[in-house]
């Protein structure tokens, strides 16, 4: 609930602005407008570091919708979790400080793709994340790239025109990163 009234004012956003600006191409570049509430900032009055993962959710909304991807999940009965994300910090966001989260797909592998957010002001970026996300069913199992793709556009399932390869260093950390799959053991022991 950190962040619902902001949630459904970009849903609303979002739909006006596909109703009458058209679709984001999927390798398209979807921007929302922010502002640094009090609500968002720690006791050393800057924006949390987990405050900036709350908003760039917004972005991916932003997104989802802008691309047309909201609408064929929750026709298929698709839904998307983040498996894991990497953020890195460059400069604080002061309280009422204006700044845009920039959203783009930037590629996938076998099993997700990954998006990256930014939060920018004046052209500068201040934070960065890559997230790894995977489209699941409601009914259970994993939604394949060609469904995926093939939702976007891309008939033949490939993938759509503009995405770029995935960075070398976000597979390493991707494959690094990675905790063993649901229904193998994961015990918590420190080493």
């Amino acid at each position: 609930m950190n962040v619902i009234w902001r949630t459904l004012l970009v849903i609303f956003q979002a739909r006006r602005r596909l109703r009458r600006d058209g679709l984001i191409a999927p390798a398209g570049i979807g921007r929302i407008r922010l502002t640094t509430l009090p609500t968002d900032l720690d006791i050393l009055r800057h924006m949390n570091n987990g405050r900036y993962l709350s908003l760039f959710d917004l972005g991916r909304w932003d997104l989802l919708i802008g691309t047309g991807l909201f609408d064929t999940m929750k026709a298929r009965g698709w839904y998307a979790v983040v498996s894991s994300q990497t953020v890195t910090f460059r400069k604080s966001l002061e309280l009422w400080q204006r700044f845009d989260v920039e959203s783009r797909l930037i590629g996938h592998d076998d099993k997700a793709v990954f998006l990256e957010h930014r939060a920018v002001v004046g052209g500068e970026i201040y934070a960065r994340v890559i997230v790894r996300a995977r489209m699941l069913r409601r009914s259970g199992g994993t939604v394949t790239h060609d469904e995926l793709f093939a939702a976007v556009g891309t008939p033949d399932g490939g993938v759509p025109e503009g995405i770029p390869d995935v960075a070398e260093w976000i597979h390493e950390w991707s494959t690094a990163s990675a905790l063993p799959p649901m229904k193998a053991p994961a015990p918590s022991t420190w080493s």
